[in-house]
């Protein structure tokens, strides 16, 4: 199975609503700004395309997949895409066995300690902590207090740059980051602008000194 935490920040790139022509170029930017772990929603048009396209142009360092996956006809959709990435905004048994036995991170959405405890029983390498808003960091904390020592806990659901270290400091392990990145449309400069906020904030919160930006080998078109 894929590990999630060894992809580095462990920042997720929720793209929802991502137009097919429009993947590829905001990929590259998310790369190049630092973030390795890309996932494209199945509830909207062209997203197994844009997981596909994504996925061809990724550094090899980076996870691609999707999300809002709800059956194992999505988990086989996505990856034949390419896509070695399951998350889900709920805890199903067998989508996530599905993407365990494809080999893919399996990351399904929880906010209660029941459904923590069935999802790690059910093979889920992370927890996404949805919504976020409503768990809220004492939630969290109190989650942290009685999952098994060293289970990655990833809020998703309005978290910012400036709030996230407050989540690291709840517990959180990583997060998914979707409206407050992306947002169908916009400028490719804003996109890497709010991308590169998130990943300097990650690196402050744990104490990491942000690395300086490699160029990228490809460029957008």
């Amino acid at each position: 199975m894929t590990e999630l935490q060894t992809f580095q920040p462990p920042l997720v790139a929720i793209l929802r609503g991502l137009a097919p022509e429009q993947a590829r170029a905001a990929a590259l930017v998310l790369f190049e700004a630092g973030f390795r772990i890309v996932e494209v929603p199945l509830n909207r048009r062209g997203a197994l395309y844009c997981i596909e396209t994504i996925a061809a142009v990724a550094p090899a360092d980076a996870l691609v997949g999707g999300g809002t996956m709800l059956s194992t006809r999505d988990v086989d959709d996505v990856h034949a895409a390419g896509g070695r990435l399951m998350v889900a905004p709920n805890c199903d048994a067998d989508v996530m066995r599905r993407a365990a036995e494809r080999g893919m991170a399996v990351v399904p959405g929880v906010a209660t300690p029941t459904e923590a405890f069935n999802a790690l029983r059910w093979r889920a390498n992370a927890l996404k902590v949805f919504p976020a808003e409503m768990v809220g960091q004492a939630g969290l904390k109190a989650f942290r207090s009685v999952l098994p020592e060293g289970t990655p806990l990833l809020p998703v659901g309005g978290v910012t740059p400036e709030s996230l270290a407050g989540w690291v400091k709840a517990g959180a392990t990583g997060f998914g980051i979707g409206s407050q990145l992306f947002q169908p449309g916009m400028a490719l400069h804003e996109l890497g602008r709010r991308a590169r906020d998130f990943v300097a904030a990650w690196h402050a919160a744990t104490s990491v000194p942000t690395p300086a930006p490699v160029p990228s080998t490809a460029h957008a078109e």
